[in-house]
């Protein structure tokens, strides 16, 4: 049976990144794919380092090759490819554990044929989020092409490695990497790509780790000749296509933004100086957890295992919708409780400190997502909290109980259906004795 994505690795002389580009491959927490790793003639260690990985894990294909360049090192793997969608990383990249899951997910809830993420620039020990188009739900062609314009060369449109692709669309079309240059390939092909797709997602989730490294085409420092040069090679395929794209009268009145695209710089983003608020170190914009507290035991131990799994999978519906993930604790706490609660009590339940839960009651509220109104009950003396769900909240709470579900999932994976069923039975049990405790 093929699966569902082929992850696709052009590999050269990467041996000082290559495992730390598939560990993010493999550690995925979507499982259905097949990861082509193509060795362009490497001379270092990377061959043997596909080779021992592919003898680990049975989804893992080595193929080798003189050294010819990325762009046929993709084509070979786009030859060998079995998947439904096409993924691309490389190697000196990687990728967030909830990546693949994130695009299929978003491919398929809008049978789109085209998924565009948000990613993280890397420059050192610190990075930045990266993104451009902020709009919800599908996009035509024309309306993808329209985002494109207004900033063509940006790498969140140029590149490969934030998208998903269909590959039915690809091999009905034959589309594959021009060999013959080497600066821009990756946005032929997406140009290419674009004129046969009909729909399109953007998500508003970082879930790529690219990095600046100083030997890559990208941070060349190019004259103004040299750039011009090379822009003149690929723009009559770029103005065929929004030719093609747009009819007559449109395309008049952008002719202007189309010509743009000669004097655009390629642009990958920017990492803030460490002495800016907007910087962010490495390591500290996902969830992570230390290998020494995996290694414990004991009941703290089980429970913050058991926090920081739910707090993984509600950190990808959060950073979806710009959120802290406080704010999506205090969305799922408050949606859970079906009385009205003391901001005490809401703060307990969400597990948050009474200051947290109030920044991101503000927060909330200030976005339009929640309405609180404060009201007295009974002869209580105590305000509770009467709160509405805007229309605005339907998008987050429908990611937030994914996540949920996501975790449930995750939690309980290695159970038989058999074990599972008996586990329910002995979970709804011991709850309803801690309730009686209590």
């Amino acid at each position: 049976m093929n699966p569902t994505v082929s992850i696709i690795v052009p590999v050269y002389n990467a041996e000082r990144t290559l495992r730390r580009c598939i560990d993010s491959i493999l550690n995925q927490e979507y499982t259905d794919f097949e990861l082509l790793l193509v060795n362009d003639g490497s001379t270092d260690h990377s061959g043997a380092i596909c080779e021992e990985y592919a003898a680990r894990d049975s989804r893992v294909q080595v193929f080798h090759k003189e050294n010819t360049g990325v762009s046929a090192t993709r084509n070979l793997a786009l030859d060998r490819a079995a998947g439904t969608y096409l993924q691309f990383l490389d190697s000196d990249d990687w990728i967030t554990p909830d990546a693949t899951r994130s695009l299929v997910r978003a491919m398929e809830s809008g049978s789109c044929d085209m998924v565009v993420s948000d990613f993280y620039r890397v420059v050192g020990e610190r990075l930045s989020q990266k993104g451009h188009i902020d709009r919800d739900g599908l996009l035509t062609r024309e309306e993808y092409a329209a985002c494109m314009m207004e900033n063509p060369a940006d790498f969140y449109y140029g590149v490969l490695w934030n998208k998903l692709y269909r590959r039915s669309i690809v091999e009905a079309h034959h589309l594959r990497m021009n060999t013959d240059i080497t600066w821009c390939e990756d946005f032929m092909f997406n140009l290419e790509y674009i004129r046969w797709a009909e729909t399109f997602r953007a998500i508003q989730l970082p879930i790529y780790y690219y990095v600046k490294t100083k030997g890559s085409l990208a941070s060349q420092s190019l004259n103004l000749s040299q750039a011009m040069k090379m822009k003149r090679l690929v723009f009559s395929d770029y103005h065929r296509f929004y030719k093609s794209v747009l009819d007559e009268e449109e395309y008049e009145k952008c002719r202007l933004k189309v010509y743009g695209f000669l004097l655009e710089a390629a642009g990958d983003g920017s990492v803030p100086p460490a002495i800016l608020p907007s910087s962010q170190k490495l390591g500290n914009e996902r969830i992570q957890v230390s290998p020494y507290v995996l290694e414990g035991e004991g009941v703290l131990y089980n429970a913050f295992l058991e926090r920081k799994l739910l707090d993984r999978c509600l950190e990808t519906g959060a950073l979806k919708h710009d959120l802290a993930l406080s704010d999506a604790k205090v969305l799922l706490a408050l949606r859970e409780m079906h009385f009205q609660p003391t901001r005490r009590e809401a703060a307990d339940f969400a597990g948050l400190p009474r200051s947290t839960f109030a920044r991101s009651l503000q927060k909330l509220t200030s976005r339009g997502i929640l309405k609180i109104t404060e009201v007295r009950r009974g002869k209580e003396q105590v305000r509770r909290m009467d709160i509405t769900f805007s229309d605005a909240a339907a998008p987050v709470l429908e990611d937030l109980e994914t996540a949920r579900l996501d975790y449930a999932s995750a939690r309980l994976a290695c159970l038989l259906p058999e074990e599972l069923e008996q586990y329910n039975r002995m979970a709804e049990k011991i709850q309803a004795h801690i309730r009686e405790i209590l």
